[in-house]
């Protein structure tokens, strides 16, 4: 039986068959640091949400920004009595990880490096909310992270087939919008997905880009962003990993990782921590933001992104919007990236 992709193996996968010709080193060090010259490291804050026209100019500009004051219900009702009376016994999905980074690197069988995506476990959110306390502060405790991608609110669907388009938070759905309208004006389209993030301290999710306009508030706690534009890919060293999922094997209660039999590799960052001194090279400039809850973070597509949290119960909810593939926007992000014989993750014995 052929593994189920999460959205982020997907999305990897269908960036691998764009094929461009490579830029040579010195060509993208060059546009690196032009662009940095030109832009600095600051990133913008708006003090109140834009309007469609000047949300549509922050994606022709493509840099983050920050957004206070867009408020949605959900801000002020999820306590977790309001999240457990609504969802009540509803199976939710949670992945489960030994140190908190679902779709990461890690080593398996042998020794080798493996793109390894979660363990899935259905819970209740009672029972959820009672292991985000416990695994706090126990490191011998594996890692619950609420971060299915799959339009676990509201998917495409919803806006094709309403009736049809069924959620295991069908009964929060009163408290979140299904689109933002300053947002869905500006680019004309729904978004292909509404995501629920819950997690605590332990979870991280490692270094990536998407191939979305994404609209990310968090709701409670405290969410840290490491960014890093798309002119910068070449500082995070993609190589080319098979594919594994953790589970649980031989009765045993630890996970481990199992290798896939009949999916393909997958492509991703082989810097495991771009935070740690010596990760990147010393010509990346990674960008830092820290969101509060009722903060909004714009990051546009392409750009790579690790993100951390605080707090024992951090809550965030963000809009997938499908990038514009005409034009030129797309064809720089391809070109950029790279492409050609991505190494294999395997033919070398470090990780960053």
């Amino acid at each position: 039986m052929p593994q189920t992709l999460s959205r982020a193996s997907q999305m990897a996968l269908e960036l691998d068959q764009v094929t461009p010709p490579s830029l040579t080193h010195d060509i993208v060090r060059w546009i690196s640091q032009e662009y940095h010259d030109m832009n600095g490291s600051s990133i913008q804050t708006l003090e109140s949400p834009p309007t469609a026209a000047e949300f549509a100019q922050l994606v022709h500009i493509s840099r983050p920004v920050v957004i206070k004051g867009f408020r949605i219900p959900a801000l002020k009702r999820w306590t977790d009595d309001y999240l457990q009376t609504n969802l009540q016994d509803q199976p939710i999905s949670v992945a489960i990880t030994p140190n908190g980074q679902a779709d990461a690197i890690a080593a398996g069988p042998g020794g080798r490096l493996f793109f390894v995506e979660p363990f899935i476990e259905k819970v209740s959110i009672e029972k959820f909310l009672e292991q985000l306390n416990a695994e706090q502060d126990n490191d011998n405790l594996s890692a619950s992270y609420l971060r299915s991608q799959n339009g676990n609110i509201y998917s495409s669907r919803f806006f094709e087939l309403p009736n049809d388009d069924s959620s295991e938070f069908g009964a929060l759905r009163e408290d979140v919008p299904s689109n933002i309208p300053w947002v869905t004006e500006a680019l004309g389209r729904n978004p292909d997905a509404v995501n629920l993030w819950i997690g605590n301290s332990k979870s991280i999710t490692s270094i990536h880009s998407d191939p979305y306009e994404n609209i990310y508030t968090v709701i409670r706690g405290s969410k840290h962003f490491t960014l890093l534009p798309p002119c910068e890919g070449w500082c995070l060293q993609e190589r080319m990993y098979p594919h594994a999922v953790y589970g649980y094997t031989d009765n045993s209660n630890d996970l481990s990782v199992v290798p896939s039999s009949d999916t393909p590799q997958v492509r991703w960052s082989s810097v495991i921590n771009p935070d740690l001194p010596g990760s990147l090279p010393p010509e990346a400039h990674p960008l830092h933001v820290t969101l509060e809850a009722g903060d909004t973070l714009y990051l546009p597509v392409g750009w790579w992104h690790y993100v951390q949290q605080s707090g024992p119960t951090t809550i965030a909810l963000n809009w997938w919007y499908d990038a514009e593939v005409r034009g030129m926007n797309w064809i720089w992000l391809s070109l950029l990236r790279g492409s050609g014989d991505v190494p294999s993750g395997n033919d070398e014995t470090n990780t960053r």
